[in-house]
């Protein structure tokens, strides 16, 4: 887990400064319609975070427990796209480095606790792997920004 922890940490700081230096014309562009902006994608990787935020805490202390979301319904209804730049930033930041320390704190006996992360079927996942995706979910979307 420290790996993850390390990793994440990393991500954090040198996107935050790429974040940083673009412009709000560069942030609020859309592609195509239907598509989400440079807005609207780190508005989706602050709900992922508060969601494995509390997939993290759950499922130390519940047996198996099921936490989704719909991710087209968050970002629509948080409207991220008329949202600040800096605050949208540091709360994409703040969230992350919140996860280092929720991450930090989970005792490794409680690693392979399982969570149920599917929409229909179980799809249960250890808390290990959930920290390691995490990080492979924030570095996709952070290319699509980059």
């Amino acid at each position: 887990m420290q790996e993850v922890i390390k990793q994440l940490n990393e991500i954090v700081t040198e996107y935050f400064i790429r974040f940083s230096n673009l412009s709000d014309d560069e942030l609020s562009l859309k592609m195509a319609s239907g598509k989400w902006s440079k807005k609207e994608i780190i508005g989706h990787l602050i709900d992922s975070a508060q969601n494995n935020i509390r997939r993290f805490i759950t499922v130390q202390y519940q047996t198996n427990p099921h936490v989704v979301y719909n991710q087209d319904v968050w970002v629509s209804a948080q409207n991220y796209q008329q949202y600040n730049n800096i605050d949208l930033i540091l709360l994409w930041q703040l969230l992350n480095k919140h996860i280092c320390i929720v991450l930090q704190n989970i005792p490794v006996e409680k690693y392979q606790h399982l969570c149920n992360t599917s929409k229909g079927q179980d799809e249960l996942c250890t808390i290990e792997f959930l920290a390691k995706d995490y990080v492979v979910h924030q570095l996709h979307h952070l290319k699509q920004i980059a």
